[in-house]
């Protein structure tokens, strides 16, 4: 499947990098000349996590944006200030 969030199917995108040298205009300088063009690819922020899907409990890969977004429920491991019953 790929690097691709499970929620969204947001996916890599491809771009390029420039390599510059050379000094701004506006800072006293002759210009900024591109002397390469690379390749890259902008890959999502996903990661592993535990998600709660009805009484089920999963392991997703799911990007940065949709977890601090609220589209998934994390997993609880244990509900907060209790103690465990012996």
């Amino acid at each position: 499947m790929g690097q691709h969030c499970e929620i969204c199917e947001k996916a890599p995108g491809r771009g390029r990098s420039l390599a510059q040298r050379g000094k701004a205009k506006y800072l006293g300088g002759n210009g900024r000349k591109t002397t390469g063009i690379t390749l890259r690819a902008f890959r999502p922020n996903l990661q592993r996590i535990r998600v709660q899907e009805g009484e089920h409990v999963v392991v997703r890969r799911v990007c940065v944006k949709c977890i601090r977004g609220g589209k998934v429920q994390k997993a609880v491991v244990r509900k907060p200030f209790t103690l465990p019953a012996n």
